[in-house]
């Protein structure tokens, strides 16, 4: 199956999952605290989702993320 995600995508989610903060994603990638916004807005428009959590929970859902 293909992941909906792309792989930056899914390593921002990660660190979400850990519950890494937007500063602390964007130090850890070496990208800014703008493109790690910019990533979760666009998983969540691509899963029509308001807010992290909820796309968290459809990830899960789907298989695109692991706890």
């Amino acid at each position: 199956m293909k992941s909906i995600l792309t792989l930056r995508e899914k390593e921002v989610f990660e660190l979400l999952v850990l519950n890494k903060t937007t500063k602390e994603i964007s130090e850890f990638l070496g990208i800014s605290e703008k493109t790690v916004r910019n990533h979760i807005s666009n998983v969540m428009q691509k899963l029509n989702v308001k807010g992290r959590a909820g796309a968290i929970v459809e990830l899960l859902k789907l298989g695109e993320l692991t706890l």
